[in-house]
């Protein structure tokens, strides 16, 4: 036996056309006969009177099936259930007294239906499709297609395409030229590994997906086209987390004839235009400006969220001639003590400071010493070690008042600035001390050119090989090359770097010295860069650029926690799309035709 929705005969669009969308419809179309299309939301009888809502990607509009309007379309409303596809033709009536919705933008009407078109049904959905659905993150990305009925869904994905278009515009305005790089490219050092892509004409090579434009946006600044932009697919074979993907997209601009503060000038407007355009929010700007050093020694990460005002402050001086040897051997040694005042946080209790010693313990840090200031003494185990003197000068330094909770983490600077920054940002969200809806920009600038890697025993780029050092300490690029500070700048909200970018190299002789401090022999480096290097040759311009990450603008400005929420297909944190089962096998017969062949591993 056939059930009653396998009876139904499908309905054909034929010449029909819809009038309205499912959210525009007010008490001024009172009268009006429309014709809507959609999904069912909800199917509701009370009583013999059949109520659906029923949604498109603009809203929801309430279609009533009342039998002493139009018998026969009430009958065959008998069918529907939540998801079939339909439409309905009917007049727009105002709703009863009392029944009025607030809430809904249609809520003042209905459309009660003189005919009915059904479409086609649908399964039982695995969840139900409204927002706040708790629902587990696999079971969403398997039915993606369903995940992105819900509105919320919607709503982020139609305010990324909006930022892309105010973007566009505004840098089309600005005389900017969108050129289109490759994808299948060769391999270069870029920070993570790279997603390599066999290549059947030439048997035993590969091309490497990019994990960034920044070569061949250089190349268009030598020839010539001085401003270009892409809202570009990026690929990076790395460990994934809430806002990474194995795939992702990012605003590449790059300028010729231009300085930092140029490329800063370009970038603030542009956002400034993109906020306004987008979410009718105006920014404050020019945006705040922090070197390396004043971002790292004040709030401890290179990307500070300033939403909050908790700052480090530097003790080593007062603390290094104490006699608690933790601290004195540790400044002898060249290190560094720091302190956080936790204002107010006497009462934190003795498991909630050990949770806390774990939390600094994951960046490194041997421990956490603490005093709590009570109106009549310091409370601490450290307390005994420090003189009068000593104690008068922690309490000036870092405003100690009674029931506050000083922390401190003494070690090599790296490992002092991370654990007290990322305890800084704990702190501040368990303080509830954020400003939640607050757009908070930084400009971080003069970053370290390069950085020690010890597990490689050598130097590595703090960006990429390609950004210039600042000329003022150009002389001490080979001898003390940690000392060299770079033409790097990293744009940051809200506590989350969302770009970055820098004045490049555009001499040979430069770009050889770095290669060269970075222990990239001659051999190695015209090898890989070697086309680089000759066109650098040919008359190259100053020039320098930016790349924002655009899953993270948007996921931002959605107020989301995850750029898996502004990406219409994204993949797990096993870089799997669990909708398509990606990855998969390959067949023998495009092995053989790529002339590979699968080594079994453990599992």
């Amino acid at each position: 036996m056939k059930t009653e929705e396998e009876k139904i005969l499908f309905d054909s669009l034929g010449d029909m056309k819809r009038t309205h969308n499912c959210s525009e419809l007010t008490a001024k179309d009172i009268g009006k006969e429309v014709v809507l299309m959609g999904w069912v939301q909800r199917r509701r009888d009370h009583g013999g009177v059949i109520f659906v809502d029923l949604r498109d990607r603009e809203g929801i509009t309430q279609v009533v099936f009342n039998p002493k309007f139009n018998k026969e379309t009430h009958e065959k409303a008998h069918v529907i259930r939540n998801e079939f596809v339909l439409a309905a033709r009917g007049t727009v009536e105002p709703r009863p007294d009392g029944m009025v919705n607030p809430k809904m933008k249609t809520g003042e009407i209905d459309v009660m239906a003189s005919e009915l078109w059904i479409f086609n049904m649908s399964r039982t959905p695995p969840f139900v499709i409204e927002d706040n659905t708790q629902v587990s993150e696999s079971l969403s990305l398997q039915y993606r297609y369903l995940d992105m009925r819900r509105p919320g869904l919607q709503t982020n994905l139609m305010l990324r395409h909006k930022a892309a278009a105010a973007i566009r515009s505004y840098l089309n305005n600005l005389g900017f030229i969108d050129i289109e790089t490759p994808f299948l490219t060769r391999s270069t050092p870029e920070g993570a590994r790279d997603y390599l892509v066999p290549s059947r004409v030439n048997p035993g090579q590969f091309y490497a997906l990019p994990q960034s434009p920044q070569i061949f946006k250089q190349l268009l600044m030598l020839a010539g086209f001085e401003k270009y932009y892409q809202i570009v697919r990026c690929f990076r074979d790395e460990d994934l987390r809430a806002d990474r993907q194995p795939e992702f997209t990012q605003l590449d601009m790059e300028m010729s004839f231009v300085t930092e503060e140029d490329v800063m000038a370009v970038t603030e407007e542009m956002l400034v235009a993109v906020f306004r355009e987008v979410l009718g929010v105006e920014l404050e700007h020019p945006f705040k400006r922090l070197t390396y050093d004043e971002a790292t020694g004040r709030f401890g990460l290179d990307k500070p969220d300033l939403r909050f005002a908790l700052e480090l402050t530097d003790v080593s001086d007062i603390v290094g001639t104490s006699e608690f040897n933790a601290f004195a051997d540790v400044v002898k040694a060249g290190g560094l003590v720091k302190a956080l005042n936790a204002k107010g946080c006497i009462g934190f209790s003795r498991k909630e400071i050990d949770d806390l010693t774990a939390l600094v313990a994951i960046y490194k840090a041997k421990g956490l010493a603490w005093i709590k200031v009570r109106p009549d003494a310091w409370q601490s185990p450290i307390a005994k070690f420090f003189s009068d003197s000593e104690k008068e000068s922690l309490r000036q330094r870092l405003d100690m008042e009674p029931d506050d909770l000083v922390f401190f983490v003494a070690d090599q600077p790296k490992v002092v600035n991370e654990a007290l920054g990322q305890l800084r940002s704990h702190l501040a969200e368990k303080l509830k001390l954020i400003k939640e809806d607050t757009y908070d920009f930084v400009w971080v600038t003069q970053f370290p050119l390069v950085e020690y890697d010890e597990e490689g025993k050598r130097y590595i780029a703090m960006h990429h090989p390609f950004t210039a050092p600042l000329e003022e300490d150009l002389s001490r690029l080979s001898q003390d090359p940690l000392t060299v500070r770079s033409r790097a700048y990293d744009l940051v909200l809200n506590g989350i770097e969302i770009g970055g970018g820098s004045i490049r190299n555009h001499q040979r002789t430069v770009q050889e010295r770095v290669f060269e401090a970075l222990n990239i022999d001659r051999d190695t480096y015209e090898k890989k860069f070697g086309f680089l290097l000759e066109a650098l040759d040919f008359g190259a311009p100053p020039h320098g650029g930016i790349a924002l990450g655009f899953d993270r603008l948007v996921m931002l400005m959605a107020k989301q926690t995850s750029i898996r929420d502004v990406i219409a297909f994204p993949k797990t944190q096993k870089a799997a799309c669990l909708l398509t089962e990606a990855p998969c096998e390959a067949s023998a017969t495009q092995l053989e035709d790529l002339s590979l062949r699968v080594r079994p591993t453990k599992k």
